[in-house]
């Protein structure tokens, strides 16, 4: 069954599938599993939405899978890249320690793009149908990126792989557990007739626009929203909420809580992909900064050495204050992360260290993980130029970049409603400036 939804129409509730509300007292227990080369940090706004709609903080999870990048071939050992097995395996064991903790109720499942294969590996080869209640895969690439046998047989993206082919048959859902599947309308990079957005322009791909969807499962069309919009976008939450609840949710905005706790883990690249790693001996330092200027109100409100897990927190922070994030680490450049306010707590605050490109100094970095940017959509500027680096078509680059000459000074950076202004560094200084938004 297809859901078509378009701007803010209501999200019509199946009465085919009771409310879980109706059938227990407390809300569910949900596990957020994100996609490749991702962490939970992507998560911690759809957390907030939940919470602010009565969620209890102690029943959303989510997981941080090591070694986030897919291999290029799934049976082939690759540095700091991990099988189809292995996050399978992560996933086993993160279900079994949730629910040793809650009593053994099944749970929730959503992920995005690659954790979709993920979450499907689970349940039908992983025993996770017995201990899984929902199922909501956005962006999932659930019949691949491209489908042809000829072309790397043994990638997990390759809809004509064995592993795909293992999941879609002879049925694409697993019985007594509830699935939701949310995607675009035709504005995922991934999930195109034509091979451009994956390195083959003018090729055929031999997947529609439909290749997200699931026989058998409630299939929502969220038109004009990206690969990443339809999991993190308030439209996405929305539909979650309401395949959940049988409701519309109260809020599409985070509550803003009086003092939020913020923590998270650094963590650093090998062999080109991110580890998820926790990075050990790594320093941060958090600075109140003028929104205006960017510029540091006095010294660091927070400062810390990581130990082997990486974590950099807690630190107690305020819901209205503009924060500065200065990591550091043998061996990799400083990097100043700005970001615009937190409204509510989060343990989802990574902070990641990559190693400096000579065309990356002396520039300004706007970030938006949750979310690609296109022309013509989004508002995406640096200095009041728009950023460089993002391709034209269907949104496919969650980044964009400028080279600011000249000394230290202040540079105003702006993604749609939200606006930051950050310090830019000479290039000499060989440091990083990112600023990152939440939406």
């Amino acid at each position: 069954m297809k859901i078509i939804v378009r701007g803010i129409v209501l999200l019509v509730a199946l009465a085919l599938w009771p409310s879980l509300a109706a059938a227990q007292s407390a809300p569910p227990v949900v596990l957020f599993v994100h996609g490749n080369g991702d962490s939970s940090a992507l998560w911690h706004t759809t957390i907030w939405r939940f919470e602010s709609n009565g969620w209890d903080r102690a029943r959303l999870f989510a997981v941080n899978l090591p070694h986030p990048s897919a291999r290029a071939d799934d049976t082939k050992p690759q540095d700091n890249r991990s099988s189809t097995e292995e996050q399978m395996r992560r996933l086993v064991a993160t279900v079994a320690e949730i629910q040793a903790r809650v009593g053994g109720e099944r749970l929730v499942l959503v992920g995005s793009s690659r954790g979709a294969n993920t979450i499907r590996n689970f349940l039908k080869n992983g025993g996770g149908g017995a201990r899984v209640s929902h199922a909501i895969l956005c962006g999932g690439v659930n019949h691949g990126v491209y489908a042809d046998p000829a072309i790397n047989p043994n990638s997990e993206f390759n809809g004509a792989s064995a592993f795909m082919i293992l999941l879609n048959t002879p049925d694409e859902v697993v019985p007594n557990v509830k699935y939701l599947t949310i995607r675009s309308d035709s504005n995922d990079k991934y999930a195109q007739p034509d091979g451009r957005f994956i390195g083959r322009p003018g090729q055929p791909t031999n997947i529609t626009y439909a290749a997200p969807e699931l026989r058998g499962a409630t299939n929502v069309v969220l038109p004009r929203l990206d690969h990443r919009e339809v999991c993190f976008h308030r439209l996405g939450f929305k539909a979650m909420y309401a395949f959940l609840t049988g409701r519309e949710p109260a809020t599409l905005e985070a509550t803003p809580e009086a003092r939020p706790v913020l923590n998270g883990f650094v963590d650093g690249y090998v062999a080109g992909a991110p580890t998820n790693l926790g990075l050990a001996g790594a320093t941060v330092e958090v600075y109140e900064v003028d929104p205006a200027t960017g510029r540091r109100l006095g010294n660091a409100v927070h400062r810390a050495t990581t130990g082997d897990g990486g974590a950099w927190g807690p630190f107690t922070a305020s819901p209205t204050a503009y924060y500065e994030f200065v990591a550091t680490a043998p061996g990799l450049p400083t990097t100043h992360t700005y970001r615009t306010p937190f409204p509510r707590s989060s343990a989802h605050v990574h902070l990641r260290l990559q190693p400096l490109d000579d065309k990356d100094r002396g520039t300004v970095r706007l970030h938006r993980p949750r979310g690609y940017l296109g022309h013509g959509r989004d508002t995406f500027t640096i200095d009041g130029v728009t950023a460089e680096g993002v391709t034209e078509g269907v949104p496919g680059a969650d980044r964009g970049v400028r080279a600011i000459d000249g000394p230290s000074r202040a540079v105003r950076v702006v993604l749609n409603g939200e606006t930051l202004s950050v310090l830019s560094r000479p290039p000499e200084d060989g440091e990083v400036v990112v600023a990152e938004f939440h939406y």
